[in-house]
């Protein structure tokens, strides 16, 4: 019971190497807690003793994995059954072996679906939904994902807590709000005051 289809993959944006070739690659992970790089353009096919032929093999570095990873700005982000949120660098088309930081908690099963939002390359926030009674958000500095910007547990007399939590809810962001799905309901967090219009003149 160690499938590899337990994770999702997602498609990066072209990179370029070390010898200055562009390569097209996506990632993932799965049950055994490696994170499998593979070049879109030669996958490398099928050995049933080793994965030499894979672009990148990153070893075992995280919880089993039961959701898909987020991309952000040369990062990617993982959030594995009882382990850690995890960020991941990229260097000339070679993810590091090591995460550049990591929560300070661990998420329990099934672990969490990292969602990132931004205003561009800038303000960047990783939203992820921790399975519980009750469920709790929590937004963390995306640059930097040891510094927890929010948690829905902050507020006084459990203002911001939103039900209980089910497995494989993803925090969605769209028109500055982020949604959070429970058992029986959908909460939308936002600012209570929207920030002043800029004056572009």
């Amino acid at each position: 019971d160690q499938d590899l289809g337990s994770g999702g993959a997602i498609v990066l944006p072209d990179m370029v190497d070390i010898a200055g070739l562009t390569r097209h690659l996506t990632v993932g992970a799965g049950k055994d807690g490696h994170i499998y790089l593979a070049d879109r353009d030669n996958m490398g096919k099928f050995n049933a003793s080793s994965n030499s032929t894979l672009y990148q093999d990153v070893g075992q570095v995280v919880g089993g994995v039961f959701s898909t990873p987020a991309y952000f700005n040369g990062a990617v982000y993982f959030g594995g059954v009882t382990d850690r949120l995890k960020r991941f660098t990229f260097t000339q088309a070679r993810l590091s072996a090591t995460p550049a930081s990591q929560s300070s908690f661990t998420f329990p099963y099934p672990g969490t679906t990292p969602t990132i939002s931004a205003n561009g390359t800038q303000e960047e926030i990783v939203w992820c939904l921790y399975n519980a009674s009750p469920a709790v958000l929590y937004a963390f500095d995306a640059s930097n994902v040891a510094t927890q910007l929010y948690s829905s547990n902050d507020a006084a007399n459990s203002r911001d807590h939103f039900g209980a939590g089910n497995k494989f809810i993803v925090p969605t962001v769209a028109n500055g709000k982020v949604y959070a799905a429970t058992t029986n309901s959908v909460a939308a967090f936002g600012l209570f005051t929207p920030p002043p219009l800029l004056d572009r003149k």
